[in-house]
């Protein structure tokens, strides 16, 4: 939730707060802003909507340009979206400007104290305190005035500041909320995500919990809360400007869903021995200990990583013979938490800011489990934090609703299941062999670009739909949480309402809604629940509702009970939930793109949720 970028350089600082703020639009946010330091002056510009608009501005405005500043796009908390509430913010002596993502709890009395004390505030935001109270300590040394703020306010932040009067330095901090330094030749940056600085700098420092960066033209020095100096590691990221543009698509949602055969390629690539066809995944050796005497698994996750979560406990289950409890990270350490030591806890986060996610990984942690992070961010909290990390290398998802890191997530469980099998040594009768799975898993990739090339009839199925407001999306055994995942997309994306039920529970309430008005989407390949589901469908069709299948090839009865269907693949019950969702992504995102939504950034949302 929320950008934020900052520069200090020999160059045009305008020039790239604006490419590091059209980076980082996926985010999610309903204003911008930017200020620059010219000749002991500050300018700032900011407006109500979107980054281009804030660029018009700009070019009406004259304004004049500088080496240092800092850049916005706020995603509303406190205050509504508006150009008084829009950062950057600035004390009454406009001394001090700064910009924030998070949210500081305990402003209110902060306010009132700094009211009394004679400072005029404008804004409805929690955040205006931040510049008064820094503003309120400044005498020339903008380091010391952020840390004696840093030690008055409470909550999760991001937070930049400068100075009209030190124009040669940047000073940062943080709290739960991720900031990022990018290392130039002579310039520095800082970003809340790492696509902000793709077009400048891949080497890049992470900040930990609590500490203070100063960042000047040619150095940066970080300091701990107690102001001791703290050694960085300069990390390098792999990941490359052209992954961040979309190539030709309409949208970067589109764009990553043809991304999909290669992200499962890049999953099962160095983590599958083709000859033993066994599962080698080096980054859990550490692991093997308390796999052994593994008793129990929580998942932890939030939104469509939930989704990812409650199929990986079928999967699970269904190979490893383990007992998992999936919960909501939100709401996961609100209750009373029964760990034991030899538990083993995997969370789940695409971008590995989840802050709710973040906060139940420390609580487990705290009481001596060993977490498992599942993510696609190398060098974010939760890769950091967690004892042992897969990544989902899916490289940068710029679409708010996610697709591509969603399939490298169900992947990553899948071969997580198959290695605990293998570690566990389980010979179970009745069940796949690892070798059956592994070989088909190999060839999964190719299945899915069967789906993608009948793209078209997605889309002329989608071309049917999108006149209704309602949908209702059903699935049994290991496809239930994908039917979840779907209805999930379209609302998302298009605005329409949609849930989803187990099919099992449409007569218990759901029935209720069905008319001809009202079409359900079921997910009925041909796996062991198949004639449970066509039961469902008929159930439906008394009701006059329209069914729309997703089904095997091959099926063609089916055609005969349902209104419109569409083919996949056929695979192994536990593999089938790679292929169902592919054609649920792509409904939703015609769906949407015939309503003119604006699919990559929808309102209200954000890409990675860095607040509770």
């Amino acid at each position: 939730m929320c950008g934020i970028v900052g520069y200090i350089g020999p160059k045009d600082a305008v020039n790239i707060l604006m490419q590091a703020l059209y980076r980082l639009e996926y985010r999610g946010y309903d204003s911008a802003g930017i200020a620059i330091i010219n000749d002991q002056q500050t300018r700032i510009i900011k407006c109500e909507g979107k980054v281009k608009k804030l660029e018009s501005l700009l070019k009406k405005d004259n304004v004049p340009h500088g080496n240092i500043g800092l850049g916005h796009t706020r995603w509303a908390t406190h205050g509504k979206p508006n150009e008084i509430n829009a950062h950057p913010h600035q004390g009454c002596n406009s001394e001090v400007v700064v910009i924030h993502n998070g949210i500081i709890e305990n402003y209110i009395s902060i306010k009132e104290r700094l009211i009394s004390n004679g400072h005029h505030f404008i804004s409805e935001t929690d955040t205006e305190v931040i510049p008064h109270l820094i503003e309120s300590y400044y005498d020339g040394n903008l380091t010391l005035a952020v840390q004696k703020m840093q030690k008055e306010i409470e909550g999760s932040y991001a937070i930049a500041a400068i100075s009209k009067y030190e124009p040669d330095r940047i000073v940062a901090v943080r709290q739960g909320s991720p900031l990022i330094i990018g290392i130039g030749e002579g310039e520095m940056f800082l970003a809340s995500d790492i696509p902000a600085l793709l077009n400048f700098t891949r080497k890049v420092i992470f900040l930990e919990e609590g500490e203070i960066a100063t960042l000047t033209s040619q150095d940066v020095k970080v300091i701990n809360s107690r102001g001791e100096i703290v050694p960085k590691e300069i990390v390098s990221i792999d990941w490359d400007e052209k992954m961040a543009e979309k190539d030709g698509y309409k949208h970067f949602m589109l764009k990553e869903i043809f991304q999909e055969p290669n992200i499962i390629r890049n999953n099962i690539e160095n983590r599958i021995n083709k000859t033993l066809n066994e599962v080698e995944i080096p980054e859990l050796s550490s692991l093997i200990p308390q796999i052994i005497k593994l008793r129990k698994i929580f998942i932890l996750a939030c939104g469509s990583s939930y989704y990812t979560a409650l199929t990986g406990k079928y999967i699970l289950e269904e190979i490893a013979h383990l007992e998992v409890e999936v919960d909501y990270g939100s709401e996961f350490r609100y209750r009373k938490l029964l760990l034991e030591q030899n538990d083993l806890v995997i969370v789940i986060s695409q971008s590995g800011e989840t802050a709710d996610t973040i906060a139940a990984l420390r609580a487990c942690q705290q009481r001596g489990c060993q977490v498992l992070a599942i993510t696609n961010v190398k060098g974010s909290t939760i890769s950091r934090e967690a004892n042992n990390v897969m990544y989902i290398k899916a490289g940068p998802e710029i679409g708010v609703a996610t697709t591509k890191a969603f399939i490298g997530q169900l992947v990553c469980l899948l071969l997580l299941a198959l290695y605990l099998k293998q570690i566990r040594d389980l010979n179970i009768s009745h069940s796949l062999t690892s070798e059956q799975i592994v070989q088909e898993l190999l060839i999964i990739p190719q299945k899915v670009e069967n789906i993608l090339l009948q793209n078209a009839n997605i889309q002329r199925l989608s071309e049917e739909f999108y006149t209704y407001h309602n949908f209702l999306f059903l699935g049994r055994g290991f496809n239930y949480p994908i039917a979840m995942e779907g209805a999930l997309k379209l609302k998302e994306i298009s605005y329409i309402h949609a849930e989803a039920y187990p099919a099992g529970e449409m007569k218990h309430g759901p029935i209720a809604l069905l008319d001809k008005s009202f079409p359900v989407v079921v997910l009925a390949p041909w796996d062991r629940v198949y004639s449970k589901v066509i039961n469902n469908i008929k159930e439906i069709k008394a009701r006059d509702s329209r069914v729309l299948t997703i089904a095997t090839q091959g099926d063609l009865k089916i055609k005969d009970i349902v209104d419109r269907v569409f083919y996949i693949p056929r695979t192994l019950d536990i593999l089938f939930p790679l292929l169902t969702v592919i054609p649920l992504q792509l409904f939703a995102y015609y769906i949407a793109d015939l309503l003119g939504c604006d699919i990559d950034r929808p309102r209200n949302l954000a890409k990675s949720v860095t607040v509770e």
